[in-house]
């Protein structure tokens, strides 16, 4: 199973954006990274009248589109939360999250003072790294909203998985414990 790592942050922090320049930063030091975003809107697969929107409209509990090189799924879910997500992720070493600040995985907040007054994560447990423009000290590394190498290698210290010669990647055990 992937290790999930949450990106967190009030609306309009930079959650996004450091997403946008960390994949390509981790991809390029070898590893495989998936994405899940928290949406606080339904999620509409196609255009009304397209197949697959035809398909849930219809009551599917799962809707999968498959494309050359491309495969999209809505799936039907009791509650917007990450359990159970891991099995759709089984070929990636990293997954993270944009949002679910409430959740149990271990995170990274996005912070800018001019966005927001206060930190999100201020005292929680499983905050791990702290993005800002400011000098705000939660008890974590901190790191500047440009900083993306040096929190990639954060990640990698406490997150990356090593290459066996003959097995290929090895997901490391999961493990809730960020006091490194």
């Amino acid at each position: 199973m992937p290790v999930i790592l949450s990106i967190v942050g009030k609306s309009g922090s930079g959650k996004t954006t450091l997403i946008e320049k960390l994949v390509p930063e981790l991809k390029r030091r070898g590893m495989r990274i998936g994405t899940i975003k928290h949406a606080a809107h339904k999620i509409e697969m196609d255009k009304p009248g397209k197949d697959s929107w035809r398909h849930k409209q219809a009551g599917a509990d799962t809707v999968m589109v498959v494309a050359p090189q491309t495969i999209a799924m809505v799936k039907s879910m009791p509650s917007a939360n990450l359990d159970g997500l891991e099995k759709y992720f089984d070929d990636v070493d990293l997954v993270l999250t944009e949002g679910f600040k409430s959740g149990p995985m271990p995170k990274i907040e996005v912070f800018r003072q001019a966005a927001h007054a206060e930190p999100l994560c201020r005292g929680d447990d499983q905050l791990i790294a702290f993005v800002t423009d400011t000098a705000t000290d939660l008890g974590v590394p901190a790191f500047g909203l440009n900083d993306v190498a040096q929190l990639a290698d954060l990640i990698e210290e406490r997150f990356s998985t090593a290459r066996q010669p003959s097995a290929g990647y090895r997901n490391p055990p999961r493990s809730t414990d960020i006091s490194g």
